[in-house]
């Protein structure tokens, strides 16, 4: 049996129709704080979205906004990056009866939306506002002091450790001779 999300927020099917109807969703504090230790977030400080669904026979079409206030590591120095999330969705729930598990994998552009397969008599639009926060972050947050950090701890920089460092070295190795 799957688990249950940290922000599961159903949307029956039954309420939805042809003509767009507006849903709101909010996680609350202790949401936020499983969803930051789902995602491996210092912090979840906000995150809300507002979005309008649209029923198509089995098909049902989602667009919105999300808002996230969250606080990452940062990659170098492990310090705390604070970042606002403002991300646009739209997304596709279908009876996951009718994917097909064996399609090959495509590349989607802006434009395309993500398919979501759904079972039953609703659709978790809570889990997809998650899902869509985890797809918006920053995959490598660095704070202001992550050069610093990380030339104390060793690290090249893409300047000194780069191709055209490797020649620059080579061209003063020449001029020495």
């Amino acid at each position: 049996m799957t688990p249950m999300p940290e922000f599961s927020r159903p949307v029956r099917l039954d309420m939805l129709s042809t003509q767009a109807r507006a849903v709101s969703v909010e996680a609350d504090d202790a949401e936020r704080m499983a969803l930051a230790r789902r995602f491996d977030l210092v912090a979840i400080d906000l995150l809300s979205a507002a979005a309008d669904c649209v029923r198509d026979g089995e098909v049902i079409n989602v667009t919105g906004t999300l808002a996230a206030d969250v606080v990452q590591s940062c990659v170098a120095s492990g310090e705390p990056v604070p970042a606002h999330v403002a991300e646009k969705f739209r997304l596709r729930f279908v009876p996951t009866a009718a994917l097909d598990v064996h399609a090959e994998e495509i590349e989607l552009s802006e434009e395309d939306c993500d398919v979501i397969g759904y079972t039953g008599s609703a659709i978790d639009l809570g889990e997809a506002v998650a899902e869509t926060l985890a797809l918006s972050l920053e995959p490598f947050p660095r704070s202001p002091d992550a050069d610093a950090a990380l030339r104390s701890a060793g690290v090249l920089s893409e300047d000194e450790a780069g191709p055209f460092a490797v020649l620059k070295g080579l061209k003063e190795e020449l001029g020495k001779s």
